[in-house]
């Protein structure tokens, strides 16, 4: 399989994978609809997007060699999607919601989709680890750095291509399930299910990102 290829199933199957990002995204269309959930796809997208930026730049070679760095990180993650979770579980903000002003809305759900993908652990786990290992070295010493450079922004450019795809389609199915797990009394039973699930995501990776 060519190298391009092996990266981008390497990165569907990643997305594929139930993480945080798959869980806070249905929760959130499933509690608040379609649109304010897109809202958020495009935070997690900025998150993501500054990720490539700092592996591009070197810096997630830092982060690799150093353990403090990424536990701070890696745990600041996961305190991020409980507090998410127990929000959701509350329904509290999302209750209030109609009450708030469409745009200061949009700027909280930008904010909180970019926040819970900065601290995704496996989002900085896949760009630490695994993105270097599709970097070619290239021949000419002199040019390698440029052309590092370039490779790893292709990569992300990608990488972001492909999550976004799969974030809008969950937003998207969630929508469209959305009348029948919402209806009456199942809608908090729902919210909380899905609030739970995020949670135990978050235990997840708290156990299964660990060096």
């Amino acid at each position: 399989m060519p190298p391009l290829a092996e990266f981008l199933l390497a990165v569907l199957l990643l997305e594929l994978t139930p993480g945080p990002n798959m869980a806070y995204l249905a929760l959130l269309s499933l509690e608040r609809g379609t649109r304010p959930a897109l809202v958020a796809v495009l935070g997690v997208a900025a998150g993501l997007a500054v990720h490539a930026l700092v592996a591009g730049l070197g810096a997630g070679a830092l982060i690799a060699r150093s353990s403090l760095l990424y536990e701070a990180l890696r745990w600041a993650g996961v305190a991020y999607l409980l507090w998410l979770a127990v929000d959701g579980w509350r329904g509290e903000a999302g209750d209030a919601a109609g009450n708030t002003p469409l745009g200061t809305q949009a700027a909280l759900l930008f904010r909180r989709g970019f926040v819970a993908n900065l601290l995704n652990p496996k989002s900085i786990l896949f760009f630490v680890s695994v993105l270097p290992r599709f970097v070619v070295e290239p021949v000419g010493a002199g040019d390698a750095v440029p052309a590092i450079l370039v490779q790893m922004a292709i990569l992300g450019g990608l990488y972001l291509a492909v999550a976004t795809a799969v974030h809008v389609a969950v937003v998207l199915l969630a929508g469209r399930l959305r009348p029948w797990l919402i209806a009456g009394a199942r809608r908090d039973h729902m919210r909380r299910a899905l609030s739970l699930m995020l949670a135990g995501v978050a235990l997840w990776l708290a156990f299964s990102t660990g060096r």
